[in-house]
């Protein structure tokens, strides 16, 4: 009888429980890490009605530094600090405005999460996400966002490699 509801119990743990949330977190070390991170524009990335909302000369100004960006791959070399939270959590990557976002994960393993994120207004866009582990101390990801109006699309590519396990300084 007891097995009978031991069995009846983990049929209906693994029936409610994603898969996904069974998944170890990604095999990689936590600590320093220097992030090389490549961004390619298309588009406006900046939303019609909040540059609507600007005063002339900072529209203008923005204006100016995405068209002089605009298909042209802008590289950029930054180290972070990884904890085990990060990695448990899958928050490789970070954002400033995370708060206005949600997350959902399609895929999940050791190696690889791929997941998309939906943020809200006044920043609204949808990014399909990818994040492996090719070994605990070297990770790639590649990041496509859409505009919510569709007006601009953003390609990121980045590569991480550890540093060591003391993020003092960073």
């Amino acid at each position: 009888m007891l097995a009978s509801k031991v069995f009846q119990y983990a049929v209906a743990l693994a029936v409610a429980m994603p898969l996904h949330a069974l998944a170890d977190s990604l095999n990689a070390k936590a600590g320093a890490w220097e992030m090389t991170t490549t961004t390619l524009s298309k588009g406006m990335p900046v939303p019609a009605d909040s540059l609507a909302k600007m005063p002339p000369e900072q529209r203008a100004k923005i204006e100016k530094a995405i068209q002089a960006r605009a298909g042209k791959l802008v590289t950029h070399v930054t180290k972070k600090c990884l904890t085990q939270a990060d990695l448990d959590q899958d928050r490789v990557i970070k954002s400033d405005d995370e708060g206005q976002c949600k997350r959902k994960i399609i895929s999940k393993s050791a190696s690889k999460i791929v997941l998309e994120q939906t943020c809200a207004a006044p920043r609204a866009s949808t990014s399909t996400m990818m994040i492996e582990a090719r070994t605990p101390e070297n990770i790639v990801s590649s990041i496509d966002i859409v505009q919510g109006d569709a007006s601009g699309k953003i390609h990121v590519d980045i590569k991480g490699r550890w540093l060591g396990t003391s993020c003092a300084g960073i």
